[in-house]
């Protein structure tokens, strides 16, 4: 089994990107695709997951206001339980902690429920109340 995470810019692997958010988020758990493709998309850097050369996972991350945030991450269902979420968000953090402008700022993310122990290995930690953000029930999570 081989596992890649690469940042991508290519036209094609950020399809592969599209079709795996698609897949997940819209068809999945039925997020409208409104909601799911936003004006952020241009200036997010995004990562692309192969298994055995297949593309099966994605995330990105962006500026904010608030620091840095982490989000989209979506691995394909088939494709669950092998490590590739945990890669994703290991890719993820290394390359915000390569970023100049990432020095100093808060990291955090919108965990839905299920993810919050993957966050959590990675030091994330819940803050506030459960919250819903696309009929998905989620905790704001920050790096400690």
């Amino acid at each position: 089994m081989s596992l890649q995470v690469n940042k991508t810019t290519k036209e094609e692997e950020l399809k592969s990107a599209f079709k795996i958010r698609e897949e997940v988020f819209v068809i999945e758990q039925e997020v409208d695709p409104a909601a799911e493709y936003d004006e952020f998309e241009e200036t997010s850097t995004h990562f692309l997951a192969k298994l055995d050369g297949d593309p099966v996972g994605t995330a990105r991350w962006r500026f904010t206001q608030n620091g840095v945030k982490l989000e989209r991450f979506a691995v394909l269902k088939e494709a669950r339980g092998k490590g590739i979420g945990q890669a994703l968000v290991a890719e993820v953090l290394n390359d915000i902690s390569t970023n100049p402008n990432a020095i100093g700022k808060l990291k955090y993310l919108h965990s839905q429920l299920t993810a919050v122990p993957l966050y959590s290995k990675f030091g994330f930690e819940k803050e506030g109340d459960i919250f819903e953000e696309c009929k998905i029930l989620h905790y704001k999570m920050k790096l400690a």
